[in-house]
C-alpha cells in the first residue's frame, strides 16, 4: 500500500465503478477494516473537500454518535468483496474512486481534492476493477 509522500495519507487503490454502480474494495482494505461478505454496511459523508464518501461496518459506526449523524445509506458487502453504490449518490460508471485509509472507522473513497491530484502523479497506484 503506497504512501502519498512522507507523512501523508495511504492508500490501498483506485476503485472503477462499473455499469452497475458495483466496486470491488481492494483485498488489503477489506481485511484492515474487517469487512466480510453479507455484512451489513453504511455510506457516510465524505468531506466537502474530497468529496466521496466512506464505508464503514454497521456496528462499528453505530457505535460512534457522531459518525451516526453522517450516515447516507445502509447497504451490505456483496460476494467477491464488491459493495453496490445507491443511485441517490449520484456516482456514475466509470468514476474513479480513491481507496484511502481513513478513520479505524470507516474506509474512506476519494472524488476530488489535493489527494486525489496527489494520487494522479503516481502511476504505481493500482487499479481494482468489477
Amino acid at each position: 500500500m503506497p504512501q502519498l509522500g512522507k507523512g501523508g495519507k495511504w492508500v490501498f487503490g483506485w476503485v472503477v465503478v462499473n455499469q452497475y454502480l458495483k466496486f470491488q474494495v481492494p483485498p488489503e482494505a477489506y481485511d484492515e477494516y474487517g469487512f466480510m461478505s453479507d455484512q451489513e454496511l453504511v455510506f457516510i459523508m465524505g468531506s466537502r473537500r474530497s468529496g466521496g464518501f466512506g464505508v464503514g461496518r454497521i456496528d462499528t459506526i453505530y457505535s460512534n454518535e457522531y459518525m451516526v449523524k453522517r450516515i447516507i445509506s445502509e447497504t451490505s458487502m456483496g460476494q467477491n468483496k464488491q459493495i453496490a453504490l445507491p443511485v441517490e449518490m449520484g456516482i456514475k460508471p466509470g468514476t474513479r474512486l480513491l481507496a484511502v485509509r481513513g478513520s479505524n472507522l470507516a474506509l474512506s473513497f476519494l472524488l476530488q481534492g489535493p489527494i486525489v491530484e496527489l494520487a494522479l502523479i503516481h502511476p504505481e497506484i493500482e487499479v481494482f476493477t468489477v
